[in-house]
This record gives C-alpha cells, structure tokens and sequence, in this order.
C-alpha cells in the first residue's frame, strides 16, 4: 500500500492499538435530508464509529441494496446535487475529528471533473474516495488527482479476484483495501464469512497492512468475529435503516451497538 500519511490508516491502527479494529460507518448524504445527514453522520461518530463512509447519491447505484438504493433516490428526489456533498463534508468534519471517505460511483466524479472533485474534496476535509466501479488500471486520472491533493483512495477486492488483482488494489489503495464479500441468508453466514476471511489472508499475502471487509455485517457480534482477522468492520444498510426507522435517535443507538463489538 501506498506510504504517503494517511488519515484513514491512522485511525485504523489506532483502532487496532486501543481495541479490536476500527468500525467504519456508512450513510448516504441527502438522506432523509441534507441537515439530518450531517447530524446522523456526527452522532456515528460520538457512538464509537472510526471512519466515515459518506455515500453519494447515485441514480444508477448498481452494487447497492435495496434499503441504500431508496434512500439515495430519495436523496435525489429532494434535490441533491454533488456541491451539497463538499457543504455536508465541511459541516460534519467542523463537528467531529474521524477521516470522511466517499463512496461514489465514478460516473458522477467524471461529469464534475476528477480534478475539481479532488480539490473541492480536499478543500471541504474530506478523507478520500471508495470508488467501487472503478479499478486502479483504469484510475489514473484519479490516482493522479488524488496524488495532487493528499486523498485517501480505497479500492474494492473480491473473493474472484485474482492474485495479480489483489497485488494491484493493495499496491494502489491508501487508507485501506476493502474486501468485499456477498452476503448470504442467515443460514450461509458461515461461508461468507470464510470467504472474507481467505481473501483478507489472500490479501495479507499480496502486501496489504489495512483491510477493512464488508459482508452485511449488522451486529456487534458479527463486528467482533470479523475483527478476528481483519483491521476494520464496515457497516452500511443497517445503519441507512436505522436513520430511516428511528432517525438521528435510532442511528446513534445502532452505531453504539456496533461499536461494542470493537471492544477487546
């Protein structure tokens, strides 16, 4: 991985120094509206979460689920657009000291221009991008943009990946890599959970010192068994419908009850 300081991974060591690992956090910004976003986001962190992931709403989110996709679409029904994304960052970096990443698909950050997007994000606070749709052979421009300014980029891995692949997302991602794995039904959970498990070893062997994994984690039970073998649990739909069913309120309960499986 990339050497250049990085916010992220520094949060994820000290993560790992004082308890488990990290707990990374996920909301849409917009959602349910611009000004409950950034309080939902805030009080993540107050609750114990380590690293903001800071989704922008996309209206072709094809690796989200359900839950994620109707928020974003509600995000955009209500009238957001990419500038509301930089006042959220600034707002919620002012508030709380935890790295914000942003998750985005790389059609939105192409209409706006890699570079402006880079300097408005770096200008804001923000930590970084998790670019799911794109692959670091075919990210130079952002490699680049993000060179420029000092950003995190977080780069996904796949239990399909090949090992060139994982060589590639580890020597390129700065901040983590993440590991992605698909969630089964309940009843699968044990070989989801070995898939995440061989490809963080997979990805330990191609060189990478931060892997964070998301799976459908939803319990602190689950945050602390994949804090087993890896840097960081990341969390998203749970999260997205706890802010749906129990507002501000119901996400900060969720987030402290992740957060206790963080604890050693």
């Amino acid at each position: 991985m990339t050497t250049t300081t990085s916010a992220v991974r520094t949060a994820v060591a000290a993560a790992r120094e004082t308890r488990k690992g990290a707990l990374v956090g996920y909301l849409p910004i917009g959602f349910p509206d611009l000004a409950t976003s950034i309080d939902a986001a805030v009080a993540l962190v107050e609750s114990g979460v380590d690293v903001l992931e800071l989704g922008l709403p996309y209206s072709d989110p094809v690796m989200d689920g359900a839950v994620i996709q109707a928020a974003a679409q509600q995000a955009l029904s209500n009238g957001f657009k990419i500038p509301h994304l930089f006042e959220a960052v600034r707002e919620i970096t002012k508030q709380v000291d935890a790295p914000a990443l942003v998750m985005t698909y790389w059609n939105p950050v192409t209409q706006f221009g890699v570079e402006r997007f880079a300097d408005e994000l770096a200008a804001a606070g923000g930590a970084g991008l998790i670019t799911p749709d794109i692959t670091p052979d075919s990210a130079a421009d952002w490699i680049a943009a993000s060179d420029r300014v000092g950003l995190d980029r977080v780069f996904l891995a796949a239990p399909t990946s090949t090992d060139e692949r994982l060589r590639l997302a580890t020597e390129t991602s700065r901040g983590f890599v993440y590991a992605v794995s698909t969630m089964g039904v309940t009843s699968a959970r044990s070989s989801v959970d070995d898939a995440a498990r061989v490809l963080v070893g997979r990805l330990r062997e191609a060189g990478a010192d931060s892997v964070c994994v998301g799976i459908g984690i939803s319990t602190g039970e689950q945050v602390s068994e994949v804090l087993s073998y890896a840097d960081g649990a990341i969390v998203g739909s749970m999260l997205v419908k706890s802010l749906a069913d129990g507002g501000v309120t119901g996400v900060r309960a969720a987030a402290a009850s992740l957060a206790a499986g963080t604890a050693r």
